[in-house]
């Protein structure tokens, strides 16, 4: 989640900061139980089912390639 949040804030050159996790409800509202969980994830069956192999970025570079529409 930090790396994630670091990125899309220096994408959008905006401040991040860190939130103890019993401040998460205030700020993610409802979503706080999903952001707080721990759910390691693989593309292993994907893969393997699909023949599916990884082209493009991964998820903190294509973050940090964003379109910012202007405002």
């Amino acid at each position: 989640m930090r790396d994630v949040a670091e990125a899309i804030g220096r994408r959008l050159g905006l401040p991040v900061q860190s939130i103890a996790s019993r401040g998460a409800q205030a700020v993610f509202g409802w979503l706080a139980v999903w952001a707080g969980l721990d759910i390691p994830a693989s593309s292993a069956q994907t893969r393997r089912k699909l023949g599916w192999e990884l082209t493009g970025p991964g998820l903190i570079a294509d973050l940090g390639r964003l379109h910012v529409a202007d405002a």
